[in-house]
């Protein structure tokens, strides 16, 4: 099923078949597994070498260390694949791997190979140019910026006004963050007319739009095929004050075409894994995805609801490990919610990204909006926003109406993304916590609309500002996540006693802290805990204090 995760679409698909019908019969897209990454000459002590300065700052600042999985697959290998007269199109280093072209009699030959450690077979032949993805383009750009650094006013917005104040992003905006140095990565179908519509120039004339490429047809030219991921751009990244303003104006971004609109098969979950790569690699902070899988066109076999575990699928497992490098995913919940198969798709099921269902203006569900639970049993989706009727810009630069988590999901993404500059020292997790807690039924939240709709002043409550220094803030509610108390300035000074009660004061955990921290993750597992109403309160010296939380 053609998973674009847009339901009732204004916008026309545009495909060329790049492939012949007799050649799909003689080859195929392969993914290879390798043994190992032994005797590669590269190494965890010279990341520059595969990783981009802003990578590895990105690694840095959440304090995650370089793995194996960081390092690029052993060339010797892809090398000896090559030699047997096979075409490589990609390499993986999270999944240390290869996507090759070739017959079944060629496969049996790789697969003989005693570094070839097992195979699955894409069922996708591709055509296109032979190119190598590079992180910056050579795209236009002046000095001068476009935008002006002044407060914004509602008819500022246009159309797109209620969609961004839903959010209270109108607030966040003029607070100062709205995306500056941050890069968001979109994996879509396409991006036609990104570089010609007047709402898009400032992210060429700022130097905003730090790499493009097409992973079905390889190359760097994205502006053409499905119009969809221009509507998607549109939402965070247009501004055209008077018509139309997105979340994360001032967000740099990557172009990576993952979708081949025309098709559904599982080659489209490996351009998504190299697009991931290759967003780690380029430093971007945030991926968003209006796209998800679960139905496929035949040869390849699909997905069942059981599958949609946050573990099985390529996709999901793609998604998770681009989450463990520090990397933001905010995807699409999907739009089934009013058909047979009813759930979200993944990479929606996957346990570290933000999956993000779709409501009307009034803030009830969108008909479409595919539910939760996952099949392991997680809240999906996590947040809601504008689905229903969005506003988004068409091909022509005009302003247009769709429906679709397709919108809402990058909607929330530039929000997360502007909400992040704010909150810098916080990591990716810690983001897709907060969103959480700010929602709408942070309290209650549902399969229908998770968490409910984030907006940005309830932060005041779930942020310590600079100046309350004696504030106490935990995590709330509380499902399997770690417990986080966030503390003020003044609980830094000397050791603290926690103690956590349930709803009749009884004390039910004690922990000493002897040097605490601004966040202090508590050593009571949440497992450990029936659900209700719990109360903890700290005290040092003669000072204390007592937040609620609600364990899911």
């Amino acid at each position: 099923m053609r998973q674009l995760l847009l339901y009732i679409s204004i916008l026309v698909l545009s495909i060329t078949y790049g492939a012949q019908a007799q050649d799909a019969e003689i080859e195929q897209k392969r993914l290879l597994y390798f043994t190992d990454k032994a005797d590669s000459p590269y190494s965890l002590q010279q990341p520059q070498e595969f990783l981009s300065a802003k990578a590895v700052e990105r690694r840095q600042r959440q304090n995650i260390a370089l793995a194996q999985r960081d390092l690029p697959v052993n060339p010797s290998y892809v090398d000896g694949v090559k030699n047997k007269g096979v075409k490589v199109w990609y390499t993986s280093r999270w999944f240390n791997a290869a996507v090759v072209q070739c017959s079944d009699a060629k496969l049996a030959e790789l697969e003989a190979l005693p570094y070839i450690k097992a195979s699955r077979t894409l069922n996708r032949m591709a055509g296109g140019k032979s190119t190598t993805p590079n992180p910056k383009t050579n795209l236009a750009s002046q000095s001068i910026s476009q935008i002006q650094v002044t407060a914004l006013e509602a008819e500022d917005y246009g159309r797109s006004f209620h969609q961004t104040n839903m959010l209270g992003a109108v607030e966040l905006h003029n607070n100062g963050f709205r995306g500056a140095g941050m890069t968001i990565a979109i994996f879509d179908a396409g991006f036609p007319a990104v570089n010609t519509i007047n709402a898009f120039s400032h992210l060429f004339q700022d130097d905003k739009i730090k790499g493009t490429f097409d992973f079905v047809l390889r190359q760097e030219n994205v502006f053409g095929e499905s119009t969809h991921g221009t509507a998607v751009l549109s939402t965070m990244g247009a501004y055209e004050p008077g018509k139309y303003i997105g979340t994360a104006y001032e967000a740099n971004y990557l172009l990576l075409r993952t979708e081949d609109a025309a098709t559904e098969h599982n080659i489209e979950e490996i351009n998504w894994l190299i697009a991931a790569e290759y967003a780690d690699s380029a430093g971007a902070d945030v991926i968003n995805s209006s796209l998800g899988y679960n139905l496929f066109d035949a040869p390849s076999r699909s997905y069942t609801y059981s599958e949609m575990d946050g573990n099985t699928t390529l996709v999901a497992k793609a998604a998770d490990i681009a989450a463990a490098v520090g990397i933001l995913v905010v995807t699409s919940a999907g739009n089934d919610g009013n058909n047979a198969w009813r759930y979200i798709a993944s990479p929606a099921d996957a346990d570290s990204v933000l999956a993000v269902g779709a409501v009307d203006s009034l803030g009830t569900k969108a008909l479409f909006s595919s539910f939760g639970p996952t099949a392991d049993g997680q809240v999906k989706p996590d947040v809601v926003a504008l689905g229903q009727r969005a506003y988004v810009l068409s091909t022509s630069g005009n302003v247009a109406r769709a429906n679709g988590t397709s919108f809402s999901g990058p909607i929330i993404a530039g929000f997360v993304t502007s909400l992040w500059q704010a909150n810098r020292n916080k990591t990716n997790y810690d983001m897709i916590r907060l969103m959480r807690q700010i929602g709408s039924q942070a309290g209650m939240p549902d399969n229908n609309i998770g968490y409910g709709i984030p907006h940005y002043s309830r932060t005041l409550t779930s942020i310590p500002k600079l100046s309350a220094k004696n504030s106490v803030l935990i995590t709330n509610p509380v499902a399997t996540e770690p417990i986080i108390l966030v503390l003020g300035q003044d609980w830094h000074k000397q050791p603290l006693d926690v103690q956590i009660m349930d709803a009749t004061g009884k004390v039910i955990y004690k922990q000493r802290i002897t040097n605490p921290a601004q966040e202090q993750r508590l050593n009571l597992q949440p497992q450990l805990l029936s659900s209700g109403l719990y109360l903890c309160r700290i005290g040092a010296g003669n000072a204390a204090a007592t937040v609620r939380f609600v364990k899911l």
